[in-house]
C-alpha cells in the first residue's frame, strides 16, 4: 500500500507529457515553434519574420483550410468554378473590383515589407496544402473539390472591403425611396444624420436608377445580412480604473459563421511579439496588442462610395459622354470556369470613374462605381502590418495614414498611460453634394477634390473626462468643418455606454466584462415611459412597466416588447418607407394619445402572435425562446451546424445580437479586453471556436461560454502560455 502511495506522488510530480509533433516544410528557413493552449490558440515562435507569417499561414490552413479557400475563390471570383452558375455574378463583380493599378504602389501603402510578409504567408498557407499530397479533407471530400494554391495577389482582393461598405446600396434604396414618397415623407421617416436636404442633382431622376442596378451587386452569400453590423469599442484611463493602468474593450460585430469569421494568433520573431485576431486569410492581427499598446476597431461609415450615371453614345456603347466628348471605355474579357458548364466569358469595363456595374442599353447608361478601394492600399485591414509594429501614438498616428477603407473607429492605449482614438480612413471630398444619391458622370460637375488629410480626421488624446467610445453613432465633433457620411447608426449603444462610463468609479477587468455584456434597453425604456402615459392600457401591458429593461434570454417582457416593437412602425405611419425606432419612439413620446388606436392594435398582434407560438401562460414566455443564434457552415449540412443556441441582447443594446426576425445573426463574435497593466490579465473570446476542422475540439468549444457572457484569459507572457499549452508542434526546414 505504501509502495504504490508512492507511486502516485511521483506521477503527480512529473505530469504526463503534452502531445507533441514535429512537421517537415520545404520553404522554412530555421525551426518554429507553436505552442497551442486549451483554448485552440496558437503561439508562434520564430526567428526571423518570413518564418513567423510562413507559419502562421500554415497554422492558418491546418485550422481553417476549407474556410481560406472560400475566401480565395470569393476575392478572385472563381466560386462559380467549384460551386456553379448561381455564382457568376458574384465573380463577375469580385474581377471587376480587382486592383489593377500599380503594384509597385499597392504593396508599400500597407508596409514596407507588406510584399515580403503577405508572400510568407501564402507560401505557407501552399506548404500546408502540399503536405496534403490529394488527400481532401473532410470539408472537401463533401463539397467535391479540391484547395487551390494561393498568390499573394489572393490575399489584397477588394471584394471584402467592398462588402462592408454600405454607401452604394444606401444610394440606390435613397433613390427608389425618393422617387416613389418624394423627399418630404423619405427625410421625416429615414432622416439622415446630419441632416441635409436629399435631392436629385441636376439632370438626374428616379427614372434613371433602374431596380436591375441592385441585383447587379445583390450576391448570394454564405453570410448573414452585412447591414446589421457594427461594433463597440472602447478605452479607460488609468484614473478611471482599478490598476490605475488604461484598459481597452473591443466586440466587433459582424456575421456569426461557422467557423468564426476571425482567428486569433499570437506572432513572436525580431520586431513582432504580438497577440489579438484578423481574418484568417490575412497575415497579422488586425486588433489586438504588442508589448506597449493595444488597439481596436469599430466602423466608422465614412462615404466611400458614388455611383455615376454614364451616357453611352448611341453609335457605339462602349464609348461615354465626358465633359463634351466621346470617350472610349476600357474593355476587359475574362473567361470564368462554371461548375457543370465549362468557360464562360465576362466582359469587365470601366470608365474614368471606375468599374461599370451594370449597363442599360435601352436608356443609353452605364452605371460606374467611384469607391477608395480601388485605390493602392484599399484592400480591407492589411494596414494592421504596421500598426501592430507601432510603440506610441506618434507611431500608431503615423500607421493611421496608411488605412484606407473600411473606415475605422481605431482606439489605442498604451502602458505609458495614454488613451486616444481617431477615425481613420481616405475620407472623399465632395466640393457641392452630399454623397447621397447616383449623380450624373457626363458634365464633370460631381468630382472628388482629393481626400482629407489624417490631421484633418476627428481624433482625440487623453481627453480629460478619462474614457473614449464608439459604437458606430455620428462621432463629429460639434462643429466639425468637412463631411464623413450622413448614414451613422442609431445612438442606443453609445448612449448606455456613456450611462454607464460616467459612472465615476474605478474599473476591473471584471467590471469591464459586465459591460461589454450588458443588455439594458434603453428603447424598451423609452416605450415604458409612453405605456406608463397610455390610458386604458391593456391589463398584459403592466408586466412591462415592473421590468427591469434588460434583454434576458429569461425575460417574459423582453420578449413581448420585441414582438411588439417590431410591429408598431407599420402601425403607426402605415405604407411608405419604414421610419426608423428612434421615429418611431418620437412620435409616441411627443402624443401618446394620438396613437392609441395604432398602439392598442399593434399590442394586439403581438399578444396574439407570443400565445399561439408559446401558449398562454406568460410565465412561460422567453425571449431565448425566439431569440437564437445558429452557426451554419458554408456546405449547409447540419451535422456541420451549431446551435441554436438562446441568446440575450439585441440590435441596440451593448451586447449586440441583430438578426431579421427575432434571430440572432449579427453580433460580438469576438470580445476581447486588454490590460495595458498586465498583459496576461487580458481575457476574449471567439465563437463558436478557434478551428475550422469539424473533428477539431475547438470546433465549437467556446460556443457556450459565449452564449453565456464568459471569457477566457489571452495568455502572453512565455511563462503564461507555456501554463496554458495543451500541445506543442515543431516546424522544421
Amino acid at each position: 500500500m505504501r509502495h504504490l502511495l508512492r507511486r502516485s506522488v511521483v506521477l503527480l510530480a512529473f505530469p504526463l507529457a503534452l502531445p507533441s509533433e514535429t512537421v517537415k516544410l520545404a520553404g522554412l528557413g530555421r525551426p518554429v515553434e507553436v505552442l497551442r493552449d486549451r483554448w485552440g490558440v496558437p503561439h508562434i515562435y520564430a526567428s526571423s519574420q518570413r518564418d513567423l507569417f510562413f507559419a502562421q499561414g500554415y497554422m492558418a490552413a491546418r485550422d481553417r483550410l476549407f474556410q481560406l479557400d472560400l475566401c480565395r475563390r470569393a476575392g478572385s471570383g472563381r466560386m462559380s468554378e467549384v460551386l456553379g452558375p448561381e455564382y457568376l455574378r458574384r465573380d463577375r463583380l469580385a474581377r471587376l473590383l480587382r486592383y489593377r493599378g500599380d503594384w509597385s504602389a499597392e504593396w508599400p501603402s500597407y508596409a514596407p515589407d507588406a510584399r515580403d510578409i503577405v508572400s510568407a504567408f501564402t507560401a505557407g498557407i501552399n506548404a500546408y496544402i502540399k503536405t496534403l499530397a490529394g488527400r481532401r479533407p473532410r470539408e472537401f471530400v463533401l463539397a467535391g473539390f479540391d484547395p487551390g494554391l494561393w498568390q499573394p495577389e489572393d490575399v489584397v482582393s477588394r471584394l471584402p472591403a467592398f462588402e462592408m461598405l454600405r454607401n452604394l446600396t444606401r444610394e440606390l434604396t435613397r433613390a427608389r425611396l425618393l422617387g416613389r414618397y418624394g423627399a418630404r415623407m423619405l427625410e421625416e421617416r429615414q432622416p439622415v444624420d446630419p441632416w441635409v436636404k436629399v435631392e436629385f442633382p441636376k439632370g438626374l431622376s428616379a427614372e434613371e436608377i433602374p431596380p436591375e442596378i441592385a441585383e447587379a451587386i445583390s450576391l448570394p452569400t454564405v453570410s448573414a445580412d452585412g447591414e446589421l453590423d457594427g461594433s463597440n469599442n472602447w478605452v479607460l484611463a488609468g484614473a478611471r480604473t482599478a490598476s490605475g493602468k488604461p484598459i481597452l474593450a473591443n466586440d466587433p460585430h459582424r456575421a456569426l459563421l461557422m467557423p468564426s469569421l476571425r482567428k486569433t494568433v499570437h506572432l513572436v520573431a525580431p520586431g513582432w511579439n504580438v497577440i489579438g485576431a484578423g481574418e484568417p486569410a490575412l497575415p497579422g492581427i488586425a486588433l489586438g496588442h504588442n508589448e506597449d499598446i493595444a488597439f481596436g476597431f469599430t466602423i466608422v461609415g465614412m462615404d466611400q462610395q458614388d455611383l455615376y450615371v454614364e451616357k453611352l453614345n448611341p453609335a457605339n456603347p462602349n464609348e461615354y459622354l465626358f465633359k463634351g466628348s466621346w470617350r472610349r471605355m476600357e474593355v476587359v474579357k475574362e473567361s470564368v470556369m462554371v461548375r457543370g458548364g465549362g468557360p464562360t466569358e465576362v466582359e469587365l469595363k470601366y470608365t474614368l470613374h471606375g468599374p461599370v456595374i451594370y449597363e442599360d442599353r435601352g436608356r443609353r447608361r452605364a452605371y460606374a462605381l467611384k469607391w477608395v478601394g480601388a485605390e493602392p492600399g484599399g484592400a480591407a485591414y492589411l494596414p494592421a502590418l504596421s500598426l501592430a509594429r507601432a510603440r506610441n501614438w506618434p507611431q500608431f498616428l503615423a500607421a493611421v495614414a496608411r488605412y484606407k477603407t473600411p473606415s475605422e473607429n481605431l482606439v489605442y492605449a498604451d502602458r505609458a498611460g495614454h488613451i486616444a482614438w481617431i477615425a481613420a480612413g481616405r475620407m472623399p471630398v465632395r466640393p457641392n453634394w452630399p454623397g447621397l444619391l447616383p449623380v450624373p458622370g457626363d458634365a464633370g460637375e460631381y468630382e472628388w477634390s482629393g481626400y482629407l488629410t489624417p490631421s484633418q480626421l476627428p481624433q482625440e488624446f487623453d481627453p480629460p473626462r478619462g474614457y473614449i467610445a464608439t459604437a458606430n453613432h455620428n462621432i463629429l465633433p460639434p462643429a466639425y468643418p468637412h463631411r464623413l457620411g450622413h448614414e451613422f447608426a442609431p445612438r442606443f449603444r453609445f448612449d448606455r455606454l456613456e450611462e454607464l462610463l460616467r459612472h465615476p468609479r474605478k474599473l476591473s477587468v471584471a467590471d469591464v466584462e459586465r459591460l461589454q455584456t450588458d443588455v439594458v434597453s434603453l428603447p424598451a425604456r423609452r416605450l415604458q415611459q409612453v405605456v406608463r402615459r397610455w390610458e386604458k392600457r391593456p391589463q398584459e401591458a403592466n408586466s412591462l412597466l415592473a421590468w427591469d429593461c434588460r434583454m434576458d434570454a429569461a425575460s417574459a417582457p423582453a420578449l413581448l416588447y420585441a414582438v411588439w416593437v417590431a410591429k408598431l412602425p407599420a402601425a403607426i405611419f402605415g405604407l411608405g418607407p419604414m421610419p426608423t425606432l428612434e421615429v418611431t419612439l418620437r412620435a409616441l413620446e411627443a402624443n401618446p394619445a394620438a396613437h392609441t388606436g395604432a398602439l392598442a392594435r399593434s399590442f394586439s398582434e403581438a399578444l396574439v402572435e407570443i400565445r399561439r407560438a408559446y401558449g398562454s401562460d406568460a410565465a412561460r414566455w422567453q425571449w431565448g425562446a425566439l431569440h437564437k443564434a445558429m452557426f451554419r457552415h458554408p456546405l449547409g449540412r447540419p451535422e456541420l451546424h451549431r446551435g441554436p443556441v438562446p441568446t440575450p441582447g439585441d440590435a441596440h443594446t451593448v451586447n449586440a445580437a441583430a438578426g431579421r426576425q427575432w434571430q440572432h445573426t449579427n453580433g460580438a463574435s469576438y470580445r476581447q479586453i486588454l490590460d495595458t497593466a498586465d498583459w496576461d490579465k487580458s481575457v476574449m473570446t471567439n465563437v463558436p471556436g478557434e478551428s475550422g476542422d469539424p473533428d477539431s475540439r475547438h470546433y465549437s468549444d467556446l460556443l457556450d461560454d459565449w452564449a453565456k457572457g464568459k471569457y477566457h484569459p489571452l495568455p502572453y507572457s512565455r511563462k503564461a502560455v507555456e501554463a496554458a499549452t495543451v500541445e506543442r508542434i515543431t516546424l522544421t526546414p
